[in-house]
């Protein structure tokens, strides 16, 4: 597993926690990355040679322990998951989950998103970018790390195909009235469904562990589908 990087970024939208690994996160980290890993370098992924077949690509940035990912790519056997994710116990985690359910649809990469996005992924080729309760920063001083800025919207326009679709998901609601105004300024994307709900009407999308950690707190949920507009 490979965590080169070029140029650095001065502000990251997440912190590497020092989770505890279990051994046997551990071993599946060694012994499973052959068959579900991608190791970052600064260079365009062949996505078909990947998957090794042509289909249509779902990613999936920041996903945790990788439950919501696997149920997924379980049960849309005709689409190809991505999912990055920087936290070594919730990649183990996905990829003993990946094994245990016998898919070979679904890919991870153990890097910064947005480093994968600009260098790894092609113009146009993801149909889809789910991202579910990105970290909120809460406090105000933080919110610049926040993951959802105008450039990281740009970047998701250059790499989400002409009618593809990007499917976000907070329990705060200082972050859903930002992501109202940053999305509702974009000229890349238009807004195809929006829910607020109290976690009883997930859009198009399995319950996650972060939103259940939300509603113990009795927090709301705000579900947004955005599709990607085509350039004139």
């Amino acid at each position: 597993m490979s965590s080169q990087s070029g140029k650095r970024r001065t502000i990251r939208s997440y912190v590497r926690r020092s989770g505890r690994l279990t051994s046997s996160q551990g071993r599946a980290l060694q012994d499973l990355w052959p068959d579900y890993g991608v190791d970052y370098r600064a260079a365009p992924l062949d996505l078909d040679e990947i998957f090794g077949r042509e289909a249509p690509r779902v990613l999936e940035i920041g996903f945790g322990n990788g439950d919501s990912l696997v149920q997924q790519a379980k049960q849309h056997p005709d689409l190809d998951f991505l999912g990055i994710e920087v936290h070594e116990p919730g990649i183990g985690r996905c990829l003993l989950a990946a094994r245990e359910a016998g898919i070979d649809n679904l890919r991870v990469i153990a890097h910064d998103a947005v480093e994968v996005l600009e260098h790894q992924i092609d113009a146009n080729a993801l149909d889809r970018v789910n991202l579910y309760f990105p970290d909120p920063w809460p406090k105000k001083r933080h919110h610049k790390r926040r993951i959802l800025q105008p450039r990281f919207v740009e970047l998701l326009a250059e790499k989400i195909s002409p009618d593809g679709s990007l499917h976000i998901a907070t329990d705060w609601q200082d972050y859903a009235e930002h992501i109202d105004e940053l999305l509702g300024a974009s000229d890349a994307f238009r807004l195809s469904e929006r829910r607020e709900h109290a976690g009883d009407r997930p859009l198009d999308r399995p319950t996650t562990k972060f939103e259940r950690r939300g509603l113990e707190l009795d927090h709301r949920i705000w579900d947004w589908r955005f599709e990607r507009v085509a350039s004139d």
